[in-house]
């Protein structure tokens, strides 16, 4: 009887710290519901500014047209026949070299809570063309070749920009030509070349480009040259590094960041993907991405943060069974309750206060909030204020912990294998040497 009844006792606590789950899940599908808000609040930033920027070429085009005579076989009533069709496509050449540099002058743009980073890019861009020879095809008819530029949102151009090909100034015009399937943007006309004859395109050797491009976010340029290399700076002191690229030169201190890049054609696809793209209509080509990040996500944490939420219950919940086995104390199943409801809405103080305040602020405060309220709780549960102070005590360096795991990302893992190692080592040696069945003894029978 004694047995069945210690093993009531623990089913009942078991079933409390399953019901606890359902607080902490629900706080869990608040900070995604926030982080979706957060998300609606950029896109809101994308489409009144520009959004995330990706700037492929320039390269050069030469578009032509062919007529083929083509064989349609016999079907039915219809005898085999030809018929005269019209195909069209691009020659496409690449730069040697590509040498793209510019800084990045950041702000931010508030929606609600939520602020959003966004730049203007003051880029200078230079690219040189080979000489490239076409020729003469049956059929085939050259149009007029231009310059294309891929930018993935054009309303982020600020200005007009300033484009000089062998020295001379040429407008940019609106649509990318070839690159359409795969970026928007802008293409500028060179001369008129003579149909169905052999020859040499000599115009665009050098191309020199000076423009501002607003983005949101994150940059990112695709190294279609034979040899490219991009310098960006700014202001922005979190600088993530991403794409297929990383720099090759990087610093980040307070004053900002600094990165170079220099990638060769043999080690990227980038051109041979654009290629693709253009015939098939669309695909990706892969590139070199800076992104401006907050150096501390707040949903990201608290998320993190939640997931202990259960070591929390369960921590306390021992410390609670041990309380009572050992000191012979009476505690209800409705003050667990409310002491496990106590930790799960701290995750939700957490979540609200962060939105408001930074990060580190807002865990101070709830933390305080909780310990203080379970400590002058737990001094009449328990019967004695040393004993209330002593759990608090036990709270403050369970959150100071979980703080500590939060910040150390890298090592959280080896620190919470750690904790938890310690804190079981810890409950065995205290209790290396009771007498587990006298103690249940005695305590159902004072219970009863």
């Amino acid at each position: 009887m004694t047995s069945l009844k210690l093993l009531l006792r623990f089913a009942i606590v078991g079933g409390l710290v399953l019901l606890l789950l359902i607080p902490l899940l629900l706080i869990r599908s608040t900070i995604n519901e926030r982080e979706r808000y957060r998300d609606e609040a950029v896109e809101r930033v994308s489409q009144s500014w520009a959004g995330e920027q990706s700037l492929i070429g320039p390269v050069r085009v030469l578009p032509w047209t062919q007529q083929r005579e083509v064989e349609i076989p016999a079907e039915g009533n219809n005898p085999r026949r030809t018929e005269m069709r019209v195909e069209s496509g691009y020659d496409l050449q690449m730069p040697t070299r590509l040498n793209v540099q510019g800084t990045m002058r950041t702000d931010e743009r508030t929606v609600g809570l939520f602020k959003v980073p966004v730049y203007n890019w003051q880029a200078k861009l230079q690219a040189e063309f080979a000489e490239s020879s076409y020729v003469a095809v049956p059929g085939r008819s050259y149009g007029r070749p231009y310059l294309a530029l891929g930018v993935s949102d054009v309303r982020g151009l600020v200005g007009t920009p300033n484009l000089r090909v062998d020295g001379r100034a040429i407008q940019l015009q609106p649509g990318s030509g070839a690159l359409e399937g795969t970026s928007k943007g802008l293409h500028a006309p060179l001369s008129v070349l003579p149909d169905s004859v052999q020859g040499v395109l000599r115009e665009g050797a050098k191309v020199e480009l000076e423009f501002v491009l607003g983005g949101t976010r994150s940059l990112a340029v695709a190294p279609v040259g034979d040899d490219t290399r991009v310098s960006l700076s700014s202001t922005w002191q979190h600088p993530l590094f991403g794409g297929s690229f990383l720099p090759n030169e990087r610093s980040i201190d307070a004053s900002g960041f600094k990165a170079e890049w220099a990638v060769s054609s043999l080690a990227s696809a980038a051109q041979s993907q654009l290629v693709r793209a253009i015939r098939s209509d669309g695909g990706s080509v892969e590139s070199l991405n800076v992104a401006l990040v907050d150096p501390v996500d707040t949903y990201t944490q608290v998320d993190r943060a939640s997931k202990y939420g259960i070591l929390f219950v369960l921590l306390t919940f021992v410390g609670f069974a041990l309380f009572e086995l050992i000191k012979q104390l009476k505690i209800h199943p409705l003050q667990y309750l409310l002491v496990g409801l106590a930790l799960a809405i701290f995750f939700l103080l957490l979540l609200s206060l962060s939105e408001q305040i930074a990060f580190w602020q807002a865990y101070l405060i709830a933390a305080a909030a909780c310990i203080g309220l379970q400590g002058f709780y737990l001094s009449g549960v328990l019967h004695s204020w040393k004993r209330g102070v002593g759990f608090a005590t036990m709270l403050t360096m369970l959150y100071g912990v979980l703080y500590v795991l939060l910040v150390s990302e890298n090592n959280a893992l080896l620190m919470g294998s750690l904790l938890l190692f310690g804190i079981l080592a810890a409950i065995m040696w205290i209790t290396r040497k009771v007498d587990w069945y006298e103690l249940s003894n005695r305590a159902v029978s004072k219970q009863a």
